[in-house]
């Protein structure tokens, strides 16, 4: 069974107990969440899609841990006008396993 659900402005395919980094979200570590902007769900008997969500449908997830992604370098330059600007970033992430997908 696979579900593609909405979380964070984004949105993800997963199967049942799956890992799966997404932006950060305000939980404590081991704890559930539950993503009920479920587009479609999906297994051997056929696929339901929704209009724009699967009414019922919810992904249950655990939060494992938190981080940050690996630094990206932003350069900005002008030409002739002597303009340089250096700028790192690193993104923050949740990293969550996927419990159960209901129909």
């Amino acid at each position: 069974m696979y579900a593609i659900f909405e979380a964070c402005g984004k949105q993800y395919k997963v199967t049942d107990g799956e890992v799966l980094f997404i932006e950060k979200i305000e939980k404590e570590a081991g704890e559930e969440v539950v993503f009920d902007k479920v587009l479609c769900v999906g297994d051997e008997a056929g696929t339901v899609f929704g209009a724009p969500y699967v009414e019922g449908a919810a992904v249950n997830a655990k939060v494992v841990k938190f981080g940050k992604g690996k630094k990206i370098s932003v350069f900005k330059f002008k030409a002739k006008k002597n303009y340089r600007n250096r700028q790192g970033h690193r993104q923050p992430y949740t990293k969550i396993e996927i419990v159960s997908i209901n129909k």
